[in-house]
Order: structure tokens, then sequence, then C-alpha cells
């Protein structure tokens, strides 16, 4: 599937599959969301000072680039160690036609673009504090490994890709959670809400991105 270049209501860009009929970002503003979801209701919520990420779908890495900018826009964290999971990679000419850097600074669209340069299966660097782990990664066949305190569980929506859903894979992700690890996604379907609930998390729903009235929230108990 090769995904198309769309233009966000906040002049970001997402990509597109049109054979399932899905964006891989909001099309009410692809970095208004990310920000919303992952920095606001996620990465700001931290208190360690060093702290241990896990992404389910990497996509276009605009979640790893906003998170890396909220890094170094404080001075409480010391430390991010970001792992990101993708079963089908981006390709590097389809990503760097993409604007997120731009709407920063030159040095973040450096940032940006070396997020997508480093290798795969590798632990690298990307700034001082800052590494990134990219996967490539099936988490219906595959079991997780490592301890993590912050979950962004962006897969595409449940009406799209239902299985990565469902609850064995939820738990799978719950169960590689620290605790008080929090859990954010976009996602405010009830099923996904109770099953994590009944995983051990303290679930609640809150205001979503535009486009969106709710999203979940969740804090390992």
């Amino acid at each position: 599937m090769k995904p198309q270049l769309l233009n966000t209501a906040d002049g970001s860009l997402t990509l597109r599959l049109e054979e399932m009929d899905e964006t891989y970002h909001s099309t009410n503003g692809a970095l208004t969301e990310a920000q919303h979801v992952f920095i606001r209701n996620g990465f700001d919520l931290c208190v360690k000072t060093d702290i241990r990420i896990l992404e389910v779908g990497f996509g276009t890495g605009l979640n790893a680039i906003v998170t890396l900018d909220a890094f170094q826009k404080q001075d409480s964290i010391k430390r991010v160690s970001y792992t990101t999971l993708e079963k089908y990679p981006v390709k590097e000419e389809i990503s760097s036609q993409l604007n997120y850097g731009t709407l920063f600074s030159p040095t973040l669209d450096k940032q940006y673009h070396k997020i997508h340069q480093i290798e795969w299966e590798k632990d690298c660097e990307i700034t001082p504090g800052f590494s990134l782990y990219k996967k490539e990664f099936d988490l219906l066949q595959q079991d997780l490994d490592g301890e993590y305190d912050l979950v962004y569980y962006d897969a595409f929506a449940p009406s799209k890709q239902a299985a990565m859903w469902e609850d064995d894979i939820l738990k799978k992700v719950v169960d590689s959670m620290a605790p008080e690890a929090i859990f954010t996604t976009y996602c405010a379907k009830g099923s996904v809400r109770r099953a994590l609930q009944s995983f051990g998390l303290k679930m609640q729903r809150v205001p979503g991105p535009p486009g969106k009235r709710e999203m979940l929230l969740g804090k390992l108990i």
C-alpha cells in the first residue's frame, strides 16, 4: 500500500492509505493531535527523570519528533529511551516529503530526518539524553520485552485494524508497563477502556484533540 500525502487543518501533513480509507493522523490537525494526545496527556505527566517510552505504531515519526521537541524544552527529565514498533515502515522517500521538522526549527528538521535515516533494530542516540530504538515488529505475533514508563498506543483505528485492539494484545502491552506507568491513546472506545481497566489500569476519559470529543488515559496501579 503506497500512502498519499494529505494536508491537515493545522498545516501539517499526514499520509492516507487509500486501500484502507485511513489516515495516519487526524485531518483536523496531525501535529495538534500528536501534541495533545501524546505530549500533554502523556509525556508531560511523567514525573521520572529517566523515562522509557514504548510507542505502538511509529508510522511517520511524528510522535517521536514531538517528544524529542518536548524533551529539549524542559530540564527535569535527564534521559528518554524511546522504543517504537512498526510492522510496515514508511519509506524514506515518503517521510522526507512530510513537513513536521520545518514546523519547529532547522535543528529539529534535521533531527526529524535523522530519526528516519538511522538503522532499524539498533539503539541510536539522536541527541544527548534521547535515544531511539526502531523495531520492525508484529505485535500480533511477537512478545514484548522491557519495562516501560509511558505507552503511546497509536495503532490504526479499531474499525480499520481491529486485531490491534483485542484484549490479548492490549494485555501484552500492559504486561510490559512499569508500576505507575501511563498509557495514552486517541481512542475512546468503551471496550478498550474496559479491557485496560480489567488489566489493572485506572482509566479515565479526557477531552480529545480537535475533531474528537474524548480520548483514553490510563495509569497502572
